[in-house]
């Protein structure tokens, strides 16, 4: 009996040794890659000053954003993930869909269009869209939906496609939310010359702050105020839009849980590791030494 102790003791101490060395040298490489199977819905709300094409006259609007982004598994590969995203703005009202297909309907704000990029699964930047995109697609710059894994307290470039190309994102400062460590970026873009509705030419102004959890690079918190006018000035658009508050404390909740899993792999399973590991080694073999001793003692 205690010969088979001391061999459990062995075992265990060599398998703890094997897991911290798998969890420390190969486990960071697979862990903090962004999956291919990402399916996920993020609901803003907010309001908006916008010109009523059928009365000249600019509306004051309760409105509300849903933002669909899907992975493409088949499309993505092991370094490369390659997203379909589709965000619908609409007026906040009663029994009014979070998505309209009409584009005759009063309460579509916005026409949605699928938007169809490919990034990199590890520092999150665009990469060349090659056979990844349908030929044609939009070419994109820097960062697209999500911040590298171990986010630094630096400036990103950022995709704008309203400015079609990378803008200067600045880290201002930390900001715990709901629990939550954050990094606060902004970005700040004044008249900008760009196509304000499809067909039309204007100046386009942007202000946004993301608020990112910085393990795992995942936006946890978001606030825009976007104005386009004709390049007479006039108003086309005055939209001030954030995450919801549900959607945050979601964000914030999913982070945490996240961070929790990636450091219980990248940092305590090596840890224990190296430290028990060794331990149960030395004294698995130490009995098992003393235990054949004594028995050549007694024969």
């Amino acid at each position: 009996m205690q010969k088979i102790i001391n061999w459990v003791l062995i075992g265990l101490g060599a398998f703890l040794l094997v897991a911290a060395l798998i969890a420390s040298l190969w486990a960071p490489g697979v862990v903090k890659k962004t999956p291919i199977d990402t399916d996920s819905t993020t609901h803003l709300s907010g309001t908006a000053e916008k010109l009523n094409p059928a009365t000249g006259k600019v509306e004051d609007l309760k409105v509300k954003a849903t933002s669909f982004t899907k992975a493409d598994s088949d499309a993505s590969t092991d370094d490369v993930v390659v997203f379909t995203n589709v965000t619908c703005l609409v007026v906040d009202g009663p029994d009014v869909p979070d998505c309209i297909d009409d584009k005759n309907d009063p309460n579509l704000v916005n026409i949605p269009e699928p938007d169809v990029f490919a990034t990199d699964r590890y520092d999150g930047l665009a990469v060349k869209n090659g056979k990844f995109v349908p030929e044609g697609t939009e070419q994109k710059e820097g960062l697209v939906n999500k911040f590298p894994f171990d986010t630094e307290k630096k400036s990103y470039d950022y995709w704008d496609g309203m400015v079609g190309g990378p803008v200067k994102l600045d880290y201002k400062g930390t900001e715990d939310i709901d629990g939550v460590e954050t990094y606060e970026f902004n970005y700040n873009v004044s008249d900008v010359d760009a196509e304000v509705v499809d067909g039309i030419d204007g100046k386009y102004s942007m202000d946004k702050t993301m608020w990112i959890e910085p393990k795992t690079g995942a936006i946890v918190k978001q606030e825009q105020h976007e104005i386009r006018t004709l390049e007479n000035g006039d108003p086309l658009l005055d939209l001030n839009l954030a995450f919801t508050d549900d959607q945050v404390k979601t964000n914030a909740e999913d982070a945490d849980d996240n961070v929790s899993n990636l450091e219980l792999i990248t940092k305590t399973v090596p840890l224990v590791g190296f430290i028990l590991g060794p331990i149960l080694l030395i004294v698995g073999g130490a009995l098992l030494l003393l235990s054949r001793r004594g028995g050549r003692r007694a024969a």
